[in-house]
């Protein structure tokens, strides 16, 4: 095994133990922008303030960590180079976007830890500076369902195949993960391919694989990922809409255990899904992989594709949703936070609870 593989193999277990057994994942994106006044009604949705309004997405990153997150995403969930270009960016530019959303996440970083280095010799009165809480910046692969799901016109010829199924299947592909027989393995890696090596070369820790709907694009991002001899560690998360298989119907430990074949895949998990579907699926993941598990579910609320809204009325408060950590972190997760309508609270409330639990718990072995 060369250097680069066994610092990939290794970087996800260290990184733990310097956080005392466990992680926490930062929470939703998209609700906090338009909490400090971002219009994200666009096609490129949250990944549209790299355009118009990058200092919200620092900040939004900022009130994560302050919120004791010790992982934050970059906004290039929705950030596709397909998607820019139908914006009117040239490929050059959409590539800058890309390195610009680990960059806006790598600066949040350095201020947070400069204030805290601050607030530290301040307190002590001796110039003494306080060990730093370890953060890493995770780079955002959305699946291609997200890119289907955005409504836009699709006028980039090369994508003209994949742009007639988008059309014709939008709907399904956002809620069931289903692409249609034209969507080939080979297309998928077309698709994802320069973006996850752009995003690879940004500066970033590592590369989440986030809202992943089925084996096919699982087994795209792992043959990205080998063929590409991509050098920083990955993680692969899925979403489920019963707690049995992803929403597309795969199996979820068929799923996981294409990621725990992929060397560079140092995590497997689960988000933006409803949190009383968590614990059957740590126990599934925990079946068919020894990587440490991650999961960071949505608020339990329903997202209407169609209306590009949440229905309100399936969702978990902040007290709710925390009352679910300590059975996942029983269950083994080891990595946890919040995706969609999950705020700096819930990260701060599940801060305090599994500062609780790991004040009487005993070390956790890797």
């Amino acid at each position: 095994m060369g250097h680069n593989a066994v610092q990939t193999s290794t970087l996800m277990s260290d990184f733990l133990r310097q956080c005392g057994g466990y992680a926490i994942i930062d929470g939703g994106l998209a609700t906090e922008l338009e909490r400090h006044g971002a219009d994200l009604n666009d096609p490129l949705w949250s990944a549209k303030c790299l355009i118009s309004s990058p200092h919200l997405i620092r900040k939004v990153h900022l009130d994560y960590l302050e919120a004791g997150a010790n992982i934050i995403i970059s906004a290039s969930y929705q950030a596709t180079l397909q998607g820019f270009e139908t914006k009117g960016l040239s490929m050059e530019e959409g590539e800058a976007l890309l390195r610009r959303s680990v960059e806006i996440a790598c600066e949040a970083r350095e201020m947070y830890h400069n204030i805290g280095c601050k607030v530290s010799w301040d307190a002590t009165g001796n110039g003494e500076i306080l060990k730093q809480r370890p953060v890493l910046v995770a780079a955002s692969v959305g699946s291609y369902g997200a890119y289907l799901a955005d409504g836009s016109e699709y006028r980039c010829i090369h994508w003209l195949l994949l742009s007639i199924v988008a059309q014709i299947a939008r709907t399904i592909c956002w809620g069931f993960g289903i692409y249609g027989d034209a969507v080939t393995l080979e297309a998928l890696k077309d698709f994802h391919r320069r973006r996850v090596q752009v995003l690879a070369e940004s500066g970033a820790d590592i590369i989440a694989f986030e809202t992943i709907p089925n084996k096919l694009e699982a087994k795209a991002f792992a043959e990205i990922l080998d063929e590409d001899d991509i050098k920083i560690p990955a993680w692969f998360s899925f979403n489920s809409k019963d707690g049995v298989n992803v929403v597309s119907g795969d199996s979820i430990s068929e799923c996981a255990s294409i990621a725990d074949s992929c060397k560079q895949v140092v995590a497997v998990g689960i988000n933006c899904t409803p949190p009383r579907f968590i614990h059957g699926l740590i126990q599934a993941i925990g079946k068919v992989t020894t990587k440490p598990v991650l999961i960071y579910p949505n608020s339990g609320e329903t997202y209407d594709a169609e209306r590009k809204q949440w229905v309100q009325s399936a969702g978990v408060g902040d007290e709710d949703f925390v009352s679910y950590v300590g059975k996942w972190s029983e269950d083994g997760a080891c990595l946890i936070g919040g995706c969609c309508r999950t705020t700096p609270n819930t990260i701060r409330a599940i801060t305090k609870a599994l500062s609780t639990r790991s004040s009487s718990a005993t070390t956790i072995q890797f």
